[in-house]
């Protein structure tokens, strides 16, 4: 049986935006509303470049990754084609207006995705293998 944890009330996720929800590990999960109060759980990353979907725009049952634009299914986490790839997504249900994710999922599913590091390439030379000099 599925043991669910209470998030939020509907009304704390903006229509056609996201609620960002911190886990004890792992990244966040992304929590979406659509125009029509559909609610859909994506792990927090675009299967792209790690984006953060939460920033993204959603339109229909999809959202945009605010980073180089891949739109990802909400309901599944499939990226649309040309494109490829998926992000995982959470159970999620919402009874008398409250917005529940799956417990066990929240503790278990993708904790070991990490976000990408940004930032400059540095290669090691002139005796700099830590990269603090920086390659101009």
């Amino acid at each position: 049986m599925t043991t669910w944890k209470r998030i939020c009330h509907l009304d704390d996720i903006p229509v056609l935006g996201a609620r960002r929800v911190q886990r004890a590990q792992g990244l966040e999960v992304a929590v979406f509303r659509t125009e029509a109060d559909e609610v859909f759980a994506l792990l927090d990353r675009c299967p792209h470049k790690g984006g953060p979907l939460s920033q993204g725009l959603v339109f229909g049952s999809s959202v945009a990754c605010p980073l180089h634009n891949w739109t990802i299914a909400l309901a599944d986490g499939q990226a649309a084609a040309p494109d490829e790839g998926c992000t995982p997504k959470f159970a999620v249900k919402v009874q008398d207006g409250a917005v529940y994710l799956d417990a066990h999922e929240l503790a278990t599913l993708a904790t070991d995705a990490t976000r990408p590091v940004a930032g400059p390439a540095c290669h090691a030379r002139d005796g700099a293998p830590n990269c603090s000099t920086i390659d101009s």
